[in-house]
């Protein structure tokens, strides 16, 4: 099979460009496992986001703030989540439901960033974009806190729900985070030869945190 995708410079990146618990993985080096068409999706993630065409501009700094703290994205290169989760607001490819006690998962985006503005300015007198980290935190904290409560006319645990399925979805489609987790990408049509707990395929590397003390101490 012809291979007409080239592997893009950004060999092992993870978001923030963080020493992750696979050094020196790169997903990337699977590309030519997989077909045109898989490849051409997986690279296109790689590429300049879209322009924002569902969010205002106050509404984008919002919401970019929000998801940098759901996300604990901090430094370059960071994932372009609302550039990602407005494409979808604006082509209306939502989840294909949601919540009786909510809008429409546009109208809720809009309406909780408009919230988390409003909740900033009486906490700490500005804008949740224009505030110090630890700040955001704080005002995204009494959100998380409220429960089943009601928040800005929508229950506030959904809200969340709202926040971070659309932030994870983003976040774990992006190859950054794949090699940030060690993922292998998408197994068609290579397919695995070694599943199950503590098997590794040839092309994958070993797990060095010790957070998992299982996973660690495998040897090959």
């Amino acid at each position: 099979m012809s291979r007409s995708f080239r592997r893009p410079p950004t060999v092992g990146l993870t978001p923030g460009g963080e020493q992750g618990r696979f050094p020196g993985y790169d997903v990337l080096g699977q590309v030519p496992t997989w077909d045109d068409a898989t490849a051409a999706v997986v690279l296109s993630r790689l590429t300049a986001p879209p322009p924002i065409r569902f969010f205002t501009p106050a509404e984008q700094a919002t919401m970019t703030a929000l998801f940098d703290r759901l996300l604990d994205q901090r430094g370059e290169p960071r994932i372009p989540i609302v550039e990602m989760v407005d494409a979808r607001l604006a082509e209306a490819e939502t989840d294909g439901w949601h919540y009786a006690d909510m809008p429409e998962d546009g109208e809720a985006f809009q309406r909780s960033a408009a919230g988390l503005d409003a909740d900033a300015v009486e906490a700490f007198g500005g804008d949740f974009a224009q505030l110090a980290e630890d700040d955001q935190a704080a005002v995204l904290n009494a959100v998380l806190h409220r429960g089943t409560d009601d928040w800005h006319g929508m229950p506030a645990k959904h809200v969340w729900s709202l926040w971070t399925r659309y932030a994870c979805t983003a976040f774990y489609s992006h190859p950054f985070a794949w090699n940030e987790i060690g993922f292998g990408g998408p197994a068609y049509p290579r397919g695995y030869k070694h599943p199950g707990v503590d098997a590794r395929e040839p092309w994958e590397v070993r797990d060095v945190s010790d957070r998992d003390p299982i996973v660690a101490e495998r040897t090959d």
